[in-house]
């Protein structure tokens, strides 16, 4: 029983999503409608949330084996259609086996490799094919988006042949989840009071948003005192991002695969795009240029450990993820009882002036830095 009424449910959210999309379809787009396109907007961004994460209940089983145990350093999502040659990638690259049919839909589960690049170890997820609906709950959508998330870089592997009409599906569908590719956050300043009203400051000139479409949109979320300051010229989605707050921000490389199939002058085309990078999965052609391109967009930092009176140990260094770099950090990494027993590092290295250099625990370190601790 509750079984069709959760299925009636999302059958009526879906509904209402169809519904909205369509008058926004409609809608002509200027300065009169900014405020009525501002409101649609940000109910569409409700009843999609409602959609990922149904109200009431925890709900039934998960469906299994999804959740992936994080290991390794980094974490790489492959996200692409199914039959683009993602899994073939993926077994060339960390001698992984998912189970490849040359039919469409095969990866049903993540499929977890690890290589070892410069010394760090990057987990590679195939996650299955995030199709057209995938967000809506259709497929096997919602769990692949949840792992999604937790990647630090997505590679969305396409077709070379039909590239774009995948990248712009794969793209909405990924949107649509709460997943920014290549963005920063947007520049707004959002807090919620107690009372006040709406106090609405702007720093520079808007294009789209004014008072009154910021108060309408506040309003839909049942938000009527809050403070939000514009930094930035930003649009109705922008401030939707910043209300709903769990929107994550990943990189992401678009890999054209199958390059054998063209020709010498579209490849020099494709070699302009920004983010894009074209291999061949079969023929395991220009993997080292898309290894070298994942790991300048993880932005890891490997920091050598050095033993008092021994020479640094360049094999294994411990890795850090980029923003989270000082001598602490790298300490906890290790182990969370070290910072207790911690009086000052020695650091070696780009980060300092002076080779070995003292420092206290907050010093940010930088990659290939060699450090050695020294106890209290």
């Amino acid at each position: 029983d509750w079984l069709y009424k959760r299925i009636y449910a999302t059958m009526s959210i879906l509904a209402k999503i169809a519904e909205i999309e369509n008058e926004m379809a409609r809608t002509q787009r200027n300065k009169a409608t900014a405020h009525h396109l501002g409101l649609l907007k940000a109910r569409l961004a409700k009843l999609r949330r409602e959609l990922i994460t149904p109200k009431g209940g925890s709900g039934g089983g998960t469906g299994e084996g999804f959740d992936v145990a994080k290991t390794g350093d980094a974490r790489v999502g492959f996200v692409g259609f199914p039959s683009v040659g993602k899994s073939t990638l993926l077994s060339n690259l960390a001698g992984v086996y998912s189970e490849v049919a040359a039919y469409e839909f095969t990866t049903l589960t993540t499929v977890p490799g690890v290589i070892r690049y410069k010394g760090a170890k990057i987990q590679l997820l195939d996650l299955p094919g995030i199709i057209e609906g995938a967000k809506d709950g259709k497929g096997r959508g919602r769990q692949v988006i949840a792992v999604a998330r937790t990647c630090n870089l997505i590679l969305i592997v396409l077709d070379v042949l039909k590239p774009l009409v995948h990248k712009k599906l794969i793209e909405h569908e990924l949107e649509g989840f709460g997943i920014r590719l290549n963005k920063q956050p947007p520049n707004i300043g959002f807090k919620k009071k107690d009372k006040g009203g709406i106090n609405f400051t702007a720093t520079c000139a808007q294009s789209e948003l004014d008072g009154e479409t910021v108060k309408s949109i506040l309003a839909e979320y049942k938000i009527h005192n809050a403070d939000i300051t514009l930094r930035s010229d930003s649009t109705a989605d922008d401030l939707i991002d910043v209300v709903e707050g769990n929107r994550v921000y990943i990189p992401c490389i678009y890999v054209l695969n199958k390059i054998d199939q063209i020709s010498i002058e579209e490849l020099d085309i494709i070699y302009k795009v920004p983010h894009c990078v074209p291999i061949s999965a079969h023929h395991r052609w220009n993997f080292d240029d898309l290894l070298e391109r994942v790991w300048d967009y993880l932005k890891l930092v490997r920091i050598y450990t050095k033993p008092k009176g021994q020479l640094p140990d360049y094999t294994s260094p411990v890795v850090l993820p980029d923003g989270r770099t000082a001598v602490e950090d790298f300490c906890l990494k290790i182990h969370k009882n070290l910072i207790k027993e911690f009086k000052y590092a020695l650091v070696w290295g780009s980060s300092v002036k002076h080779n070995p250099q003292k420092v206290g625990k907050d010093h940010v370190l930088e990659d290939e830095d060699v450090i050695q601790l020294v106890k209290k």
